[in-house]
């Protein structure tokens, strides 16, 4: 998620496996990504595959997550490796820097979205290419949240990669998502103002500097591999504004497909209601046709 994590006291629910995950289909083995900053990951492997399968790496959204994205009782990255796994798909998905190493990170001063995200997601695809299952052209990375707003970054810096998934993408900078997410929790005047300003000082400011001339949809715009990106209707932390500001970015390229689904959140759960932090705190799963739409497009480009 971007910024209000629900507190660990709130995975009260065990997690249950979707419908759409088969375990029979796939194995998963522990693997270390990096080598100086070492982080523990979990490879995800379809069964009897004969090699040569694609393989996606999974980014994280904002704060120190952990390889299943574990926000509230929401564990996305597990429900997308498992399902995307049970498609014939390989996933590696690793617990954040930001997870692993909390107290050294907490004293740096000098931390940045390439240090933070950029390096570990480039180092993960190349620890994926190199897997003897995996087609080491057709290896992807899917950013959600501020993973995906890091995402263009990281296909600049791993030029291997076959294309790009961004599941709730900002492309606005982190203040504007801030003040739209402060105001859905009730906040205004004063207390916005004071809230906002917490937590952009809550941010080392050379974290902050180095996103100040970042635009991701104009790099995105340079970047000319395949691109999938979808959003949830519903999502009130990266909101359809976002989407639309991709849209406007990559319009008129055929290898960019776009996807919004009307009933889905930040963390593509459906559901009717408006979308509030409270909801996270409820089990559920990413959803269904968001999988298959990911398993066909990752399937599709060549």
């Amino acid at each position: 998620g971007l910024f209000f994590q629900p507190a660990e006291g709130s995975q009260a629910a065990e997690w249950q496996r979707p419908a759409y995950s088969r375990p029979d289909s796939f194995h998963e083995r522990e693997v270390t990504v990096g080598d100086g900053w070492k982080l523990p990951g979990t490879l995800t492997v379809p069964n009897g595959n004969g090699g040569a399968v694609p393989g996606v790496v999974l980014v994280h959204g904002s704060g120190p997550l952990d390889r299943d994205e574990t926000i509230g009782a929401n564990k996305p990255f597990r429900d997308l490796a498992e399902g995307l796994a049970s498609r014939g798909i390989a996933v590696l998905r690793y617990d954040k820097r930001t997870k692993v190493y909390t107290a050294r990170l907490a004293e740096a001063k000098d931390l940045t979205l390439q240090q933070e995200t950029v390096e570990d997601a480039a180092k993960a695809a190349a620890l994926l290419r190199a897997q003897p299952e995996v087609a080491s052209s057709r290896v992807f990375v899917l950013g959600h949240s501020l993973g995906g707003y890091a995402a263009p970054r990281i296909a600049q810096q791993d030029s291997r990669l076959a294309g790009l998934i961004l599941m709730a993408a900002n492309v606005r900078p982190l203040e504007d998502l801030l003040q739209d997410q402060l105001k859905t929790i009730g906040l205004a005047g004063p207390d916005l103002e004071k809230a906002k300003t917490d937590v952009m000082r809550s941010l080392p400011e050379s974290y902050s500097n180095d996103l100040k001339n970042y635009d991701p949809a104009e790099l995105a715009r340079q970047l000319f591999i395949p691109m999938l990106i979808l959003q949830g209707e519903r999502d009130y932390q990266v909101t359809m504004k976002d989407f639309e500001l991709w849209r406007a970015a990559l319009v008129g390229r055929g290898n960019v497909t776009f996807r919004s689904f009307p009933t889905l959140n930040h963390l593509f759960e459906a559901g009717q209601a408006k979308s509030t932090p409270a909801e996270y705190a409820l089990p559920g799963h990413v959803d269904v046709e968001v999988i298959d739409q990911i398993a066909t497009w990752v399937r599709r480009v060549r």
